[in-house]
């Protein structure tokens, strides 16, 4: 059985944050052709589902880097919460570099999910940080904390690197970047390629060949486990070295033009 462990933003969705009729028709046909297909994503599930292409095919769902896993049917597999103590030791190292925080849980992002963000400016964004109060967050019943994504202005983007440097001294947790503005804090049991090889034993199922499709730091450890790690154009030069092969730009739909090449269709 042949797996295909797809990306989301850069990837799949083109820069329109949508998911093209051709890449549509890819996935609908290597669903039918009985591969296993797995949407791979930083995103939360909310974020994903709202695809009504990814709802209509019914696909599993590997989230917020490996953090919770969804069957076909929406059921949860399997999640991988950072515990209370971590989240207090590094939310106040990412606010005293000087980043903006989100809070992924169980409940919902605070005070929001990135893709509620993304067009807006970086004043606006820092309006809607300036005065959040993160310690309302701990007092909802059932709380579970799965990521904390740190956002730096795009003329500070050296605090991401800054914040990596300093949690990896002090703190044990998972740690990767989607996009150079960004690094996303999930826990040590939670990646890309550790999930994926989860979701297989879970399932009880045998993929001989896993084709790992990305474009940010966050695929790195999805292609570390894939068979074939395919980078997109657009992906930076430091993720393409852990590729086996680089296809189109996720405007060009990248995906589809890979999947032909490599299955000969």
């Amino acid at each position: 059985m042949k797996c295909f462990s797809i990306d989301l933003d850069g990837t799949l969705l083109n820069s329109n944050q949508e998911i093209s009729q051709e890449n549509y028709k890819t996935l609908k046909y290597l669903k039918e052709q009985g591969h296993g297909v797995i949407i791979n994503t930083g995103r939360a599930v909310e974020d994903v589902i709202k695809y009504e292409e990814i709802k209509q095919l019914k696909l599993p769902i590997i989230s917020i880097n490996g953090t919770v896993l969804y069957s076909d049917s929406g059921e949860v597999l399997y999640e991988a919460s950072l515990p209370v103590d971590v989240y207090k030791q590094l939310l106040p190292i990412l606010q005293e570099i000087g980043l903006w925080v989100m809070v992924y849980t169980n409940q919902g992002g605070f005070p929001f999910r990135n893709p509620e963000i993304q067009d807006k400016s970086d004043d606006e964004k820092e309006a809607f940080f300036r005065n959040y109060n993160y310690d309302q967050i701990l007092e909802k019943d059932g709380i579970k904390i799965y990521k904390l994504m740190a956002v730096a202005r795009k003329d500070k983007l050296e605090l991401v690197d800054k914040a990596k440097r300093a949690v990896a001294e002090k703190i044990d947790v998972s740690y990767a970047s989607s996009h150079p503005s960004n690094v996303e804090f999930t826990s040590v049991e939670a990646n890309k390629g550790t999930a994926l090889i989860r979701y297989q034993n879970i399932m009880n199922l045998q993929f001989d060949e896993i084709y790992a499709f990305g474009d940010g730091g966050n695929d790195v450890e999805q292609f570390k486990v894939a068979t074939t790690a395919v980078a997109m154009a657009n992906a930076p030069d430091d993720v393409k070295k852990y590729a086996h092969l680089t296809t189109k730009t996720n405007d060009e739909h990248g995906f589809t033009y890979a999947v032909k090449e490599l299955l000969k269709i």
